[in-house]
């Protein structure tokens, strides 16, 4: 049962997140990836938002760029922690993402990392660290990473 969902805008937006997805599968997170438009599709964007918790997602991790608007979207929708990535799509690159997902109004609070791949991977560590708080195995693996960073 997957513990993290990872969302994007677009299935061309895949590529995007392939350092999120290979951090998460490294420390042996399971985790699924959904593309869902908070323009194209907003009800499908409640609907999973809303269903998360029941199927056992404990975070979420949503990527977008340009106007940004899936994390805040699916933050309205769940308590659960969400995670916003901004992406580098526009001509903005990235920039304009980031600041709508750091600007979230008060009581929808979403997480933001940095833009594009470094943001991507530290979006997982992120989720790995929340999930470290009552998941052992996650801790241990967590621990261990960052021991290894430590340690050059």
């Amino acid at each position: 049962m997957p513990l993290v969902g990872v969302v994007i805008g677009s299935r061309t937006d895949e590529p995007l997140v392939q350092d999120t997805l290979k951090a998460l599968t490294d420390l042996g997170i399971e985790h699924e990836l959904v593309a869902l438009s908070a323009h194209r599709t907003p009800q499908k964007v409640a609907d999973y938002a809303q269903a998360a918790a029941g199927r056992g997602i404990q975070v979420i991790i949503a990527a977008a760029g340009g106007s940004a608007a899936l994390p805040g979207a699916i933050a309205s929708w769940t308590d659960l922690p969400v995670i916003g990535v901004p992406l580098p799509t526009s001509e903005l690159k990235g920039v304009d993402a980031l600041h709508a997902i750091a600007q979230m109004p008060p009581g929808v609070p979403v997480a933001c990392v940095a833009v594009g791949a470094w943001g991507a991977r530290n979006a997982a560590y992120l989720a790995a660290g929340i999930l470290a708080l009552k998941h052992d195995k996650i801790s241990e693996a967590y621990a261990a990473y960052r021991k290894r960073l430590r340690e050059g």
